[in-house]
């Protein structure tokens, strides 16, 4: 009961869900007690409402933004208390006393301060809010960018500014019980001078050097390091928050390419969910100001989503655009028509070709290039299951897709069914479920059934651990837990605890990579994925979500998987493990390997997943496996081939396109060195040499 009503006000425990109730308590006993009149019960119940509304704002509750959309926000709150103490002043005979006046007046003038403070407030967050955000760029020896104001005035400054109040509260209830007024004047004038101070203590942040430059200061100064570092190959990317993660399957190859890279982002919410790199990132919000940027060294810009911002990069001719995705499977999306704006689509092998010729969008073969999956390269390939260790079975669902089509994911109609024969596997196999990080964001069927294996899995395993079949070196494992403890609190330290809490301007100024550091991120990142597995007993079921363990971890310690039709099922077939793909929409075995290539060499389910044995039988005994040679054909097709390495095969791709970008760029100069003024005119009107765009230029591109 308590964990639905926990779902039910989105609060993230029981302790808030008993704090939020608290605080709407709290304001009725209020009003009674006021009008009782009882000061102790007023006291009693307003230190409630004061904690428990502190208490959440602490932890960000979900619930305190509901209530500012109900009229009843952070301000709204305290002026009630405000006003009830007033009735409780009123309701004690005191309406005829000086103090009861002096109340009156220090409310009205606390809430005249609310006003500037908070306009001081926003005015310093907007100006320090950069025209652009950057990570691994040197603007440090360029412009001047101050420190932001100390954590303490900003952080939750409305919270902070209200509650300031408690002074003069405080300083009042004393009087009502003694019936003096000094201690009321005290906590009023306490009140009304720490609110006066706190609007003083802000006013130098937003004039003088304590204000970072002005918006062209700083496109000139990212422009000048632009000059200066040349990037030849531009990584663009445009999403939501949740889509981060296809930007950052590519970080590794942009820092493995020949040509210098630079990562170009549009959302800020994507910086801020930016793995880590040593590759120079720039995030551009605004339309003009990308349009306006001077990319004229890049020759190849790579796109890995079709998204509407596209086009305002996509107009630049004097580089190529190539459309890169963000995986490699038979859904829609892998076909999308809009492909055809780009000069070239790599794929990751023949598959991808083909899909394209069939689909017919109008993406020629010629603009079509096969370059592998860089990203595999961390895929280890099977050796048959260890000596002395239960085979493991992952069980990998995508999400449920934007259209509603029950073929998207086995969740919903074979989820259940999935993962009760594979817990029920007799031999004994684990199971490790990670589903899809969309899951139950369109579709609340999906995250109903999402909860249901989740509760599935997690039963197995506490049965599991009580079988006296299963035994673990539990000394083996408690040092893996020490060793893991000792990685993550380094891990944080070399994260630094200051760093999340800079402003976007601090963090341009100061997040250039430190290589060192950088490098030992990573194999402490490697190190805590190898203990994590030590950590758990081999046989263990284990539920999987968040960005660690990542999928190809998962992948390497896994026989065998269960998914649907997705890149996912592409990636793990380099491993050459066994696979199962499950036929939601129930439209046959034969049709659907003929509509999805990548299940040709795999297990087909049906929602009942009575297949299911097929599976486990070629886990167990590899030499039995009829689809072996299948996966392997299967592989070459989809990946390419594993020589030359696929970093090898992309290094090639962007240097061919961009030799053919420079071949380009070379006739348009030699056009108006013949004085062709047609070529003339269109030079100008590009980066390098061209006019500022306007605002209303960029409404048009955005609009086509």
């Amino acid at each position: 009961m308590i964990s639905t009503a926990i779902r039910v006000a989105r609060v993230g425990s029981a302790a808030e869900l008993a704090a939020a109730a608290l605080m709407m308590l709290g304001f009725p006993v209020l009003m009674v007690a006021a009008l009782v009149p009882s000061v102790y019960a007023f006291a009693a119940a307003a230190a409630v409402t004061y904690l428990a509304d502190h208490y959440l704002h602490r932890k960000g509750s979900y619930l305190v933004n509901r209530l500012s959309k109900v009229r009843a926000g952070l301000s709204i709150r305290f002026l009630i208390r405000q006003l009830l103490l007033i009735l409780l002043l009123a309701r004690m005979d005191l309406s005829n006393r000086l103090i009861f006046y002096g109340a009156i007046a220090c409310f009205i003038a606390f809430y005249g301060l609310q006003a500037p403070h908070g306009a001081l407030v926003t005015l310093i967050r907007n100006r320090r809010r950069m025209p652009v955000a950057t990570r691994n760029v040197d603007l440090k020896s360029r412009i001047h960018i101050p420190d932001a104001p100390p954590l303490g005035l900003l952080d939750r400054s409305a919270e902070k500014m209200l509650h300031l109040d408690l002074a003069a509260v405080v300083g009042l209830l004393v009087s009502a019980i003694t019936n003096s007024a000094v201690a009321g004047f005290v906590g009023v004038g306490i009140t009304l001078a720490l609110g006066s101070l706190y609007v003083l203590v802000l006013m130098p942040y937003v004039r003088g050097r304590k204000t970072p430059p002005d918006a062209d200061t700083v496109l000139a100064a990212v422009d000048d390091w632009l000059a200066e570092y040349q990037p030849g190959t531009v990584l663009y990317f445009s999403g939501s928050k949740d889509s981060a993660y296809q930007v950052n399957m590519w970080l590794e190859t942009m820092e493995q390419l020949e040509s210098r890279p630079l990562i170009l982002l549009r959302e800020r919410v994507i910086l801020q969910n930016l793995a880590p790199t040593t590759a120079p990132v720039i995030c551009v919000p605004g339309g003009v100001h990308l349009m306006n940027m001077d990319l004229s060294t890049v020759r190849v810009a790579l796109y890995a989503a079709n998204v509407g911002k596209n086009i305002h990069l996509l107009r630049v001719p004097t580089m190529k655009h190539v459309f890169i995705g963000h995986g490699d499977s038979d859904k829609l999306a892998s076909v999308n028509p809009f492909s055809k704006a780009y000069d070239e689509v790599w794929t990751a092998g023949r598959a991808g070709r083909d899909r394209y010729a069939i689909a017919d969008v109008g993406v020629r073969d010629d603009d079509i290039v096969e370059v592998g999956r860089p990203q595999l390269a961390p895929i280890q390939r099977w050796q048959g299951v260890p000596d002395g260790r239960i085979p493991t079975v992952l069980y990998a669902p995508t999400w449920e897709g934007w259209d509603g089509d029950p073929g998207n994911t086995s969740l919903v109609l074979a989820g259940e069914n999935i993962v009760k024969k594979l817990v029920k596997a007799d031999p004994p196999v684990r199971v490790l479920y990670k589903p899809h990080p969309f899951t139950g964001t369109v579709s609340a069927e999906a995250g109903a059934a999402h909860r249901r294996v989740t509760a599935l899995v997690e039963k197995a395993a506490t049965a599991r651990a009580a079988d006296a079949r299963f035994t673990a070196d539990t000394a083996a494992q408690t040092a893996a837990k020490a060793e893991l403890a000792r990685i993550e609190a380094r891990l944080t330290e070399l994260a630094g605890t200051a760093d999340d809490k800079r402003d976007e301007a601090e963090a341009s100024r100061d997040d250039v990579a430190d290589l060192k550091k950088y490098e030992e991120i990573a194999r402490l990142r490697a190190d805590w994925n190898d203990f994590y597995w030590q950590a758990l007993p081999s046989y263990q079921h284990a539920v999987i979500t968040g960005a660690e363990p990542r999928l190809y971890d998962c992948f390497n310690v896994s026989d065998a998987m269960v998914s649907d039709i997705s890149s996912v099922v592409s990636d793990f077939i380099a491993s050459g493990k066994p696979y199962a793909v499950t036929d939601s929409a129930g439209v046959g075995a034969e049709e659907f390997k003929r509509a999805n290539t990548a299940v040709r060499a795999a297990v087909i389910l049906s929602n009942s997943a009575k297949e299911l044995g097929g599976l486990l039988d070629a886990v167990r005994d590899p030499s039995a496996d009829p689809l072996a040679a299948d996966r392997e054909e299967l592989k070459h097709y989809l990946l390419g081939p594993d020589e030359p390495t696929s970093i090898d095969q992309f290094n090639g791709a962007v240097a061919a396109l961009a030799r053919k970008a420079e071949a380009r760029n070379l006739g348009q100069e030699a056009r108006i060195a013949a004085g062709d003024p047609e070529a003339a005119e269109l030079a100008e009107a590009l980066p390098g040499g061209k006019p500022r765009t306007t605002a209303g230029e960029a409404e048009g591109a955005a609009a086509g």
